[in-house]
């Protein structure tokens, strides 16, 4: 008989060996590492993570939310927007670490995510962000879905188009 303790959280806990993980699973486990690779540089850093919903790549939300104990163990807050715009102004407003007068973290890494409408659609907030930059320990990370038969869009999508 074989002695193996296998668990279902393996993929966000296990860091020698091999396991099974989604796409999905792979973009929860992404902050998770990037704390632990914070920590050992000796930063204490937070995670941010807000999208829209109604993305292509929605089932993040789902990956996320079953995951939750493992961000609350990383400092890392998943905050789903109402729509784009917010979520997006949401990793722009903590990239400005340098106007509070006393950060309680060293750094936020953050992940947006939306569809590629809400990208045109978020430009502004995106740009201003862009132009804004990061703060030192920071970081943002920008996900697009496509939708080519316009599912969850009111006109199809796919990045070679644009």
């Amino acid at each position: 008989m074989n002695d193996l303790n296998i668990g279902l959280d393996d993929k966000y806990t296990q860091r020698n060996g091999r396991v099974f993980i989604s796409g999905f699973q792979a973009l929860v486990l992404l902050p998770l590492l990037q704390r632990e690779l914070d920590q050992r540089a000796g930063l204490d850093t937070a995670g941010f993570i807000s999208g829209y919903r109604g993305s292509p790549i929605g089932r993040y939300d789902a990956a996320l939310w079953q995951a939750q104990t493992h961000l609350d163990d990383h400092g890392i807050i998943f905050q789903p927007g109402v729509n784009e715009d917010l979520a997006a102004t949401a990793v722009w407003g903590t990239q400005q670490l340098n106007m509070l007068p006393d950060p309680k973290v060293d750094g936020v890494f953050s992940i947006w995510y939306g569809k590629g409408p809400g990208v045109d659609r978020s430009g502004d907030a995106l740009k201003h962000g862009a132009y804004s930059g990061t703060s030192p320990h920071g970081g943002v990370l920008v996900l697009t879905g496509d939708d080519h038969g316009a599912k969850s869009s009111t006109i199809a999508l796919a990045s070679l188009d644009q």
